[in-house]
């Protein structure tokens, strides 16, 4: 599964955080002394040493920001992950100096004061306007303004067609609501529905929040229109023009994928780069691929990313800047890139000739015409999509009306927020 949310966990453990599994790139153990180690070496709480091309990504990160880097795997289980990293943070461990974050997470501890701004040691003004404004602004500034993490990539919650469907269609591709409407209704039939959707209530928040942002609502905002629009959307394709099955409320991203896989949707919107349908022989611009989002009231789309942070306890800041230099320059992007297959997060490096994907021309228009945001997440982040998702799914099973949906979303809002 690709995400997307983890289950937060609001209390924070009360136990001593123990590094378990710590590795220096070079020996195999921690070389850090007590008082933290050297000026030029730090400790980077890592999810990525799973992947093949960890040790040639360290290597290079090493020689490039002239620092020595130990690493200590993260947990893979996303709970245990969670907690670990909030005891960290929060007890003041000064045992790691650089740790990846996830969207989640960046939303609980960005106003928390145990992250160190970045914006006038390592993400400077020329830098900083490479990456995605709406996401740095969403996801990885906090209240008081202080920008917190540095991207690692870009992962889009894109939208994917398979073309078979479009051409029997009679149409070249999807460009404005007319059109997705239009291919919707004529791609339903025989059993198979024009789109498919993952509706379980804590999946759903994700095509809803894509709603609201194409028909230029506000998702903390239920009595502006266009979130109203979004939601009546969702709701007439399910009720009135059946060109989705309302049974999908049960569907989490592996089902619908396998269903769109099968051929029984025409569109979905999914994350990242299409690993599913490439692994299944059903990726191609022939089959399933990834298109521009179309334009509604506008065209917006998601980004997600895993973010490299500085701990406020750490003692080694000049060397954990230098290394957050690093992974956010270009060389960093595409380091990350080669080794990792993370599509670079800054828009001046995704366009580097570096770059080669036969999802980079997509990837490249929506950047160019697209607003790309973060997801709406609000510190209480699980309980708070819950709410939402248990809203919508009594809207659409008839159970309460628009108004009361609206009505009552908006209470969630403020209560979370």
């Amino acid at each position: 599964m690709k995400k997307r949310f983890l289950s937060f966990l609001t209390i924070i453990a009360a136990f001593t955080f123990i590094v378990v599994g710590c590795s220096s790139s070079s020996t195999g153990s921690s070389t850090k002394d007590s008082e933290g180690g050297s000026k030029n070496e730090i400790t980077l709480y890592t999810i990525q040493s799973t992947q093949p091309g960890f040790k040639e990504w360290l290597k290079k990160a090493e020689e490039k920001s002239g620092v020595k880097i130990n690493w200590v795997a993260a947990p893979t289980d996303s709970d245990t992950r969670q907690q670990k990293i909030s005891t960290i943070l929060s007890s003041g461990d000064s045992s790691v100096d650089v740790l990846e974050i996830n969207d989640e997470m960046a939303t609980s501890f960005k106003n928390a004061g145990w992250l160190d701004p970045l914006q006038d040691t390592v993400l400077t003004d020329d830098i900083l306007s490479q990456f995605p404004q709406g996401y740095m602004k969403d996801m990885l500034t906090s209240a008081k303004g202080d920008v917190i993490g540095v991207p690692g990539y870009s992962g889009y919650l894109g939208l994917w067609v398979d073309q078979k469907k479009l051409d029997e269609a009679g149409m070249k591709t999807i460009e404005n609501k007319a059109d997705f409407v239009k291919f919707m209704k004529a791609a339903t039939k025989d059993g198979q529905y024009g789109y498919g959707g993952s509706w379980e209530k804590t999946y759903v928040f994700n095509e809803i929040a894509t709603f609201v942002n194409l028909f230029g609502g506000d998702y903390y905002d239920w009595t502006n229109e266009g979130s109203r629009e979004a939601i009546k959307f969702m709701y007439d394709m399910a009720n009135t023009w059946k060109v989705t099955p309302v049974d999908q409320l049960a569907d989490k991203y592996e089902q619908m994928n396998q269903k769109f896989i099968d051929g029984k949707y025409g569109m979905v919107f999914m994350w990242g780069t299409g690993t599913d349908y490439r692994e299944a022989n059903r990726y191609g611009a022939d089959q399933i691929h990834m298109i521009n989002m179309p334009e509604f009231e506008k065209r917006a789309i998601f980004t997600d990313s895993w973010s490299y942070v500085l701990n406020s306890s750490s003692k080694n800041k000049e060397a954990a800047q230098k290394f957050l230099k690093y992974v956010a320059s270009e060389e960093g992007g595409l380091n990350g890139w080669e080794n990792f297959s993370r599509y670079p997060a800054r828009a001046d490096v995704a366009s580097n000739e570096a770059v080669q994907s036969d999802i980079k021309e997509v990837y490249t228009q929506i950047q160019e015409t697209n607003e790309i945001n973060g997801r709406p997440m609000l510190p209480q982040t699980m309980e708070f999509i819950n709410e939402m998702g248990t809203l919508f799914h009594n809207y659409i099973q008839d159970k309460i009306t628009l108004e009361q949906f609206c009505t009552k979303a908006q209470e969630a809002v403020d209560k979370y927020k």
